[in-house]
């Protein structure tokens, strides 16, 4: 199994991190990883992103599997026949008082057509989700304090 697990202390609101996280279409003000996204969030439809795998940005369509307004969503892609590849991405929000909270990422990729899909893939992925995790607590604790003011 590929996997990648990011857990940020950040120091703004839930609210406001669950705000960065689902306002789609400025994801390409300042994720350097989603670089477009758009979907409805509600279970079973589809969330169409542009990512940058280090190489052309790859149009991605996955399917939402479950959102909880302000607490986080998940999503997966078609798994591939005969459990080729499959996939799960999950964002995370927890409140941790006065104006803190945790965002976690998490992302897993298994399947018998893993390793091709690593060789091909793997770093830009690792890179990519540790990117927008920066970045999502970048443009949290920016808008919070920018709010503050």
């Amino acid at each position: 199994m590929l996997s990648a697990d990011h857990n940020l202390e950040i120091d703004a609101p839930a609210e406001l991190v669950w705000e960065v996280i689902t306002d789609f279409p400025r994801y390409g003000e300042w994720n350097p990883f989603c670089l477009e996204c758009t979907s409805t969030l509600k279970p079973g439809d589809t969330i169409n992103m542009r990512v940058n795998l280090g190489r052309a940005p790859q149009k991605v369509v996955e399917i939402i599997e479950s959102c909880t307004p302000g607490k986080g969503f998940s999503y997966h892609m078609k798994p591939l026949p005969l459990g080729a590849l499959r996939s799960l991405r999950s964002h995370a929000i927890e409140a941790r008082g006065a104006g803190k909270s945790q965002y976690r990422s998490h992302f897993e990729l298994s399947g018998w057509l893993l390793p091709l899909v690593a060789a091909m893939f793997g770093e830009g992925m690792q890179s990519g989700f540790e990117q927008m995790s920066a970045a999502v607590k970048r443009r949290a604790e920016d808008l919070w304090r920018q709010r503050q003011r």
